[in-house]
Order: structure tokens, then C-alpha cells, then sequence
């Protein structure tokens, strides 16, 4: 009995880790994300009953009157409450509602529009006022995670809350090129995008891996640059109007002048070398390239974007720009020879001509030009944002010479960083010296979700929930920097975030089906729960040479960015060096079950190679775990550890952090510190 029982503590510490860390104080906190700009507490609460009624100023939007009905229909999910109202409508049960929103007037999709609202929560009722429809969905996004519960039923606390973004632009970027996401993954995202108050969806269309969509102009930019996997134009007008109708603002990229060669294999002739092309299927940068002294290019572009703008009715159009080597344009003659002749000196001002005449072609179909940093050049008017992603010095350069500017640089989800560490990242960080005038030109940010490791199924799971933390980054106050209660909300964000749709918590489950079947996987979740895929591009150079048809259904893929486990582990170990000796118990408890998992995991990789390479990382867990578990002893005896028996462990510590199978374990920091304090 005593060993089931042992056992059990070991499942409910893998399966409900997040609750680990908290204190009963903590878990009583309001678990809102991002966090608003001002709250104010007040008595008592809003009680939930089956006469919850929504109503909407009679000015109200179609898009609003959308939003409240969604709100609805989740709060009824999460309560299981039979509300009688089926859809929110404009001049209906506006005396005796029990939600009543009050907006101006009806938002638009741009840059700087008012998103601002005012959160009343009284015993008798609720108000959501706000300047527009746009504000009123964020304040239904705050409401909804609100909502609370007790022994007596379902509530919401009473409280005011006047809130409003930071910063302007808060988004997120999908790869739909290296790998290609289905309408489906899309939508859920925009969703999970509102749900945490992102409103710039910024969608990466073309790649040396395919081109994205449809041209009717140019059939063969898909029709021989795709493999069949593209969006159609409907399909592109339903989600711009989809995203529209969540208050998110859809911005293009066809990324050019290089990452260029699926253009190419429809029309070679654009190129600056001969080819032939077809659409690359292995990852890195290539040579393709346009050609910038073929006027024949231009009018190429001037038909093509005249057909995109159309198509996409957001003022600004992405074009890339960056990672070109310029090597097609040093072996080209002619292309040599036109520089000589105009005076230009190098790639970086050949491309900074091409950029201009695009941007000349743009300005036509009255978009504004975004690019990556790499478009950052004097030539370049200053009515073109720059899109920082090599650093925050050309965040600062853009800024400082008049240029709007974004920062991607930190907020890279695909590098599978922890969640504080793009948290603590910070648009205008406090060290960045600018003026107040030249502040004003940081618009926000961008997370950036590349997909060269990544396919439909696990995707979720590298945007999610750490992404939430990002939003927050965007909406909250700069001094909004509490890792710990970032974490302590963060599990149930990511709850509100699979309530919409997004896959990232419900695929895992499938994702460890398709490896072991049906067997008892608790050992197999006792290793995710501490390990993470390596971080950055590394796993390119880790035995694996990846492509765009390589599987990504191993553990590596099952693995998050950010494992709970391991995390929650750390923090207890701080608390615990810091004099909360109650956490002992906690932590020896954590040890001996990895310590033990090693022989539960061998029955399973004895069944299922594909685990094979895991095996490492399992027999290091281990014995990491047998170490900690002594120096855990050590300090509880208050017995000092040889100098040589420290230096022996934390080599074997050194040794445990060799990743196999692309993934690296995650738990090892904590106990290296226990180590150190059982020789102190």
C-alpha cells in the first residue's frame, strides 16, 4: 500500500505540477492575462445563475454583437449554465440585462485606433463601456477570464477595471511556407490571438519552400511553386474577415528580394542566374534572388502587388527583405555592370534601389512598406517600418533616425526559449536611451513562429501559452514583471486558450499515441515533464538532417519549450534554499520519482524504438536525481560535503547536460544548486 500510494504522489505531482508553487494565498489571485492597466477591488460578487443576459448599445456592431454572443457561449461552457438567450442583438433586453456594453462607436482595423474599456463588476451587474467595438472585445476577452467559482456556484468578483495597450502593434507571425498551415490551424490562432489581446496577424506567404497563395494573375507562382498547398483567394478573404471580425488586423508578407526561389520555379526568368528552380526542401539560406536591374522585374511586381492589394485591404504589405547574400548578384556580369554604372557600391545599396522602386510600386496601391531590419538604409525614405529581428541596436538606429519600428529580436517562439525569457523582453527596454519624441516611434512587437521544426499538429504547442506572456509584454504596463505570478496565471490562460480552440495541451495526448499505443504512459510523462527541445537552431546539427517532409512526431516534438516539471521544481528548490524548510518533503519527493522513472520508462522503450534515443536523458535523470536526493540529505543533517564528492557531482552534471534525441533536460540548474549548498 505504502508503495501504491508512493506512486499516486508521483502521477499527481507529473499531472498537476502547476498547482506546486502556488500558496493559498497565490491561488486565490485573479488569474487575468495580460494584466489591465488599472484594477480596483471592490465587496462582494456577481453571481451566475441561468438569467444571465448580455445586451449592446443600439449603435452596436455586427462584430460586436458576434464577440458578446461567443462570450456567452463560453461562459455557458465553462458553467454549464442553460442561458436562454441565443444571440446577443442590438436593442433587445437592454432594461433588465445583466451585461450591459455601451460603445461609441464601431472601430476600424488600423494602427492606433481607440482599443481602450472600462470593466465594471457590481453585485447587481455588470457594465463594459468603451469607445469602440474594438475596446468592448478586449473587455469581453478580461471578462470571460473572470469568471470564477465557488462551493455555491459560479461568480465574478467585483472589481473596476480601466484598461488600454501599451503599444499599438501587438502580433504574432505564422510561417505558412516552410510548412504549410491549413485554414483550420489559422483561424484557431487568430482566435487564441484575441482571446490575450494580440491584434496584428502577420502571415509569411512566400518562401523558398513554396509560395502561398493564389495568383490569378500569376497561376504558376502555385501552380508549379506550391505542391498543391496554398490558400485560395476566397479562402483568403474569409479569414481576413474572420480575423477582422476578432478585431485582428491581417498583414501579408511576400518576402523578397531573396528566400525567393518558389517564385522562381514558375518564373526563372525574374532570377538573377539562369536556373532552372524548384521549390527547396531542406532549411538554411540560398542563393536565388531577384533580379534588381530587370525591368521586366518591376513590371512584374507593379501587376502582382496591384493584385495582392486588392486582395488584402490592410494599409501596410510585408516585404521581407532580409537574409539576401547577394552571391547570385556577384556572379552575375550584367548585374555587376549595371552597379558600376549607377554608382552603387555594394548588395546592401543594390537592394536598398530594388526596395525603393517596390516601394515606389506600393505607394501606388497606397500600402505601406514593412520589412525586416535589413532594409534599414539612408536611401530609404522614413515612411517604412523596420522590423527588428537581429538585435534591439537597430530598434534603437530606426528609431533614433525617424523610422517606425518593431521588435522581433527576443520574441522568437521557434528558438523554444522559456516563457520568462521572452516575458523579461521588452520593446523599449529601460536601458535603450531615447528620447520621448524618439520613443514614439517603437510601435510594439511581434512574436515570431518560424516553421521549419513545426507541422499543423504540434505547432500550437510552440505558440502556446508562452505567447500569452508576450501579449502581456505588448498590452501591460512596462513594470508588469513578476515572473512568478506570470507563471501562476499562466496555467489558466493557457486553459482559456484551448476553451478557443487551440490545440497545444490536446494534441500532446494523440502526438504520445501514435509512439507507445495505449500503454501506460506515466513514466513517458514523467520525462516530458523535464525535458525541453534544445534550444535555438540546433537541432539541425544534432544527427538529423531535417527537411520539409522529416517526421516531427517524436518526443523532441511531443517535448514544450517550457516544461512545467522542471520549472516548478526550480522554483521550490529556490524557496527551499531560501529558508522554506517545509518544501523538503516536496522536493525529496520530486528526486525519488525520477530517480524511479528510469525502469518505468525501459519497459516502454523496450516496446517502442522510436524511444530509443530518449534512453540517455532517462538513465541521467536518474541518477541527476540519486545526486540531489544525497545532497538533499546532506543539508537536511547539516553535514558539510567533501570538496572532491562536490567536484565529482557536479561533473556528472556537466555530463547530464549532453542532449539526445534533439531534447536536453531541463531540471538540472536546480539540483546543481542543491549540490553546491550540501558543501557549504
Amino acid at each position: 500500500m505504502k508503495k501504491n500510494g508512493y506512486l499516486w504522489l508521483c502521477l499527481i505531482l507529473v499531472l498537476f505540477s502547476s498547482t506546486f508553487i502556488l500558496s493559498a494565498d497565490g491561488a486565490k489571485n485573479i488569474s487575468v492575462m495580460p494584466l489591465p492597466l488599472k484594477t480596483e477591488t471592490g465587496n462582494g460578487q456577481f453571481r451566475l445563475d441561468e438569467k444571465f443576459v448580455v445586451s449592446v448599445s443600439n449603435n452596436a456592431s455586427d462584430r460586436l454583437c458576434s464577440a458578446a454572443s461567443r462570450a456567452l457561449r463560453r461562459i455557458s461552457g465553462k458553467t454549464g449554465l442553460f442561458f436562454q438567450q441565443d444571440y446577443v442583438r442590438t436593442g433587445e433586453a437592454s432594461e433588465n440585462a445583466s451585461l450591459k456594453i455601451i460603445v461609441e462607436r464601431t472601430g476600424k482595423i488600423k494602427l492606433h485606433e481607440d482599443e481602450s474599456y472600462t470593466l465594471t463588476i457590481e453585485p447587481g451587474g455588470i457594465s463594459l463601456k468603451a469607445v469602440t467595438d474594438l475596446g468592448a472585445l478586449h473587455g469581453l476577452e478580461t471578462l470571460v477570464q473572470l469568471v470564477d467559482k465557488d462551493k455555491d456556484g459560479y461568480l465574478l468578483p467585483a472589481l473596476k477595471i480601466e484598461d488600454a495597450p501599451r503599444f499599438a502593434w501587438r502580433g504574432l507571425m505564422i510561417d505558412a511556407c516552410r510548412h504549410f498551415m491549413p485554414v483550420e490551424m489559422i483561424k484557431r490562432n487568430i482566435d487564441a490571438m484575441a482571446a490575450v489581446k494580440l491584434n496584428v496577424f502577420h502571415w509569411h506567404l512566400s518562401e523558398d519552400q513554396g509560395f502561398r497563395v493564389e495568383s490569378k494573375t500569376f497561376p504558376k507562382l502555385t501552380g508549379l511553386g506550391s505542391d498543391g498547398l496554398f490558400y485560395t483567394q476566397s479562402e483568403i478573404k474569409d479569414i481576413i474577415k474572420y480575423a477582422e471580425d476578432r478585431g485582428i488586423s491581417v498583414v501579408p508578407e511576400f518576402d523578397i528580394p531573396g528566400h525567393s526561389t518558389a517564385w522562381f520555379a514558375g518564373y526563372p526568368e525574374l532570377a538573377s542566374a539562369p536556373g532552372p528552380y524548384k521549390v527547396e526542401r531542406k532549411w538554411g539560406v540560398f542563393d536565388p534572388v531577384f533580379d534588381p536591374t530587370n525591368e521586366e522585374t518591376y513590371k512584374f511586381f507593379d501587376a502582382f502587388f496591384k493584385e495582392m492589394s486588392e486582395l488584402f485591404p490592410n494599409e501596410y504589405m510585408h516585404i521581407g527583405g532580409d537574409e539576401n547574400n547577394g552571391k547570385d548578384w556577384k556572379k552575375n556580369e550584367k548585374i555587376q555592370e549595371y552597379m558600376k554604372a549607377h554608382n552603387i557600391p555594394d548588395a546592401h545599396a543594390l537592394q536598398a534601389y530594388f526596395n525603393k522602386r517596390i516601394l515606389e510600386i506600393l505607394t501606388k496601391y497606397n500600402k505601406k512598406m514593412i520589412g525586416w531590419d535589413e532594409i534599414l538604409h539612408p536611401d530609404m525614405p522614413k515612411n517604412i517600418i523596420i522590423q527588428s529581428w537581429r538585435g534591439v541596436k537597430s530598434l534603437k538606429e530606426s528609431a533614433q533616425k525617424g523610422y517606425q519600428a518593431l521588435l522581433s529580436n527576443g520574441y522568437y517562439i521557434d528558438l523554444c526559449y522559456s516563457t520568462a525569457t521572452h516575458y523579461l523582453n521588452d520593446p523599449l527596454p529601460e536601458n535603450l536611451n531615447l528620447s520621448d519624441d524618439e520613443k514614439k516611434f517603437i510601435l510594439g512587437g511581434e512574436a515570431t513562429m518560424w516553421a521549419e521544426l513545426v507541422s499543423p499538429e504540434n505547432v500550437d504547442s510552440r505558440i502556446w501559452p508562452r505567447t500569452a506572456a508576450i501579449a502581456e509584454r505588448f498590452w501591460s504596463a512596462q513594470n508588469v514583471k513578476d515572473v512568478r505570478d506570470m507563471y501562476r496565471r499562466l496555467p489558466a490562460i493557457s486553459r482559456e486558450l484551448e476553451d478557443v480552440g487551440a490545440l497545444h495541451l490536446k494534441n500532446r495526448g494523440s502526438m504520445i499515441r501514435r509512439l507507445i499505443g495505449y500503454d501506460d504512459n506515466s513514466a513517458l510523462l514523467t520525462l516530458l515533464g523535464v525535458i525541453e527541445p534544445v534550444k535555438e537552431y540546433s537541432r539541425h546539427s544534432q544527427g538529423k538532417s531535417y527537411n520539409s517532409y522529416s517526421p516531427l512526431t517524436r518526443v523532441v516534438d511531443i517535448a514544450v519549450p517550457d516544461a512545467d516539471d522542471a520549472r516548478n521544481f526550480g522554483f521550490a528548490v529556490d524557496d527551499f534554499l531560501a529558508g522554506k524548510v517545509e518544501l523538503e518533503k516536496e522536493i525529496t519527493t520530486w528526486l525519488q520519482c525520477w530517480k524511479d522513472n528510469k525502469a518505468k520508462l525501459l519497459l516502454l522503450i523496450d516496446k517502442n524504438p522510436v524511444l530509443k534515443e530518449i534512453e540517455p536523458l532517462s538513465n541521467s535523470l536518474s541518477d541527476i536525481a540519486e545526486l540531489g536526493m544525497d545532497a538533499m540529505k546532506q543539508i537536511k543533517a547539516h553535514n558539510k560535503a567533501s570538496q572532491d564528492r562536490i567536484s565529482i557531482a557536479l561533473q556528472k552534471i556537466k555530463k547530464a547536460q549532453e542532449p539526445a534525441g534533439q531534447a536536453e533536460l531541463a531540471n538540472l540548474s536546480a539540483i546543481e544548486k542543491l549540490i553546491k549548498k550540501s558543501g557549504e
